[in-house]
């Protein structure tokens, strides 16, 4: 009987999800056949930007420089906020009070609610145009991808070095120092550079509503119909990602 109503209420789930993705599919207009009408002006768009104008690419440099900066100080500042919310968000640690481990996870589900893009509209309004309203948009958001991960860490090493620490009466710090971080380190070390790419493409989009960088200069030439220099822009935003993506992977390999 059991296992017949489980059966029945998987077969009403199913048609339930069906029935949504039907109705969300004709209210978004997403059809196979505009996107087949629309073909020919994407390839036109594309021919648009053929070839590209690499004489600009040394004008980009600061801009460059600009993005990686912002990607960078996000993730830098997000590590050092995300270490101190993680102890009280894992179970194992701050997290053993109620109300430490409540309040953590609640901040934590606040800052990845929003979207980074959301945030920095958000700092805009309060600091302007500019870097620092990207910087900020990426910390925050960062905090709350990075802080779980951080938390998981944490309440998954190996109590026996914490518990011996804490029996001979060490502090808070001292058990922190010596049990914790080493075992957690190469996590840390892991989850951030995978932060800190994510973020490098991140910072492409934020700098497009006005924390500049390349995302600013891409969205310069786009209203001035500078589709020659878009395309060389384009070029210099995936050499850079696939450059720190590189860069990324052989430092991980080597702490792994």
């Amino acid at each position: 009987m059991r296992r017949n109503i489980l059966w029945v209420r998987n077969i009403v789930v199913v048609l339930a999800v069906l029935t949504f993705l039907g109705w969300s599919a004709n209210d978004l207009g997403l059809s196979p056949g505009r996107f087949i009408q629309g073909v020919p002006r994407l390839v036109e768009f594309l021919v648009r930007m053929l070839p590209p104008d690499l004489s600009v690419i040394p004008s980009l440099w600061d801009a460059i420089l600009t993005t990686v900066a912002v990607a960078l100080w996000g993730t830098l500042l997000a590590m050092i906020i995300s270490t101190f919310l993680a102890m009280g968000a894992a179970k194992n640690l701050l997290g053993r009070n109620p109300l430490v481990y409540a309040t953590s996870r609640a901040i934590l589900s606040v800052l990845r609610s929003l979207p980074d893009l959301i945030w920095a509209l958000i700092f805009v309004s309060a600091v302007g145009l500019g870097p620092f309203p990207g910087v900020l948009a990426l910390t925050v958001y960062s905090c709350g991808e990075l802080s779980k991960l951080y938390a998981e860490a944490v309440e998954n090493i190996d109590p026996g070095p914490r518990e011996a620490l804490e029996s001979t009466g060490a502090g808070m710090l001292t058990t922190l120092r010596w049990s914790v971080i080493p075992q957690i380190l190469p996590e840390v070390i892991t989850y951030s550079l995978y932060r800190l790419e994510s973020n490098v493409r991140h910072a492409f989009v934020l700098g497009m509503v006005g924390a500049g960088g390349l995302g600013f200069e891409l969205t310069v030439a786009m209203r001035l119909f500078q589709y020659h220099k878009v395309s060389a822009i384009l070029i210099v935003i995936i050499v850079t990602v696939a450059t720190i993506d590189f860069i990324s992977s052989r430092i991980r390999a080597r702490i792994i």
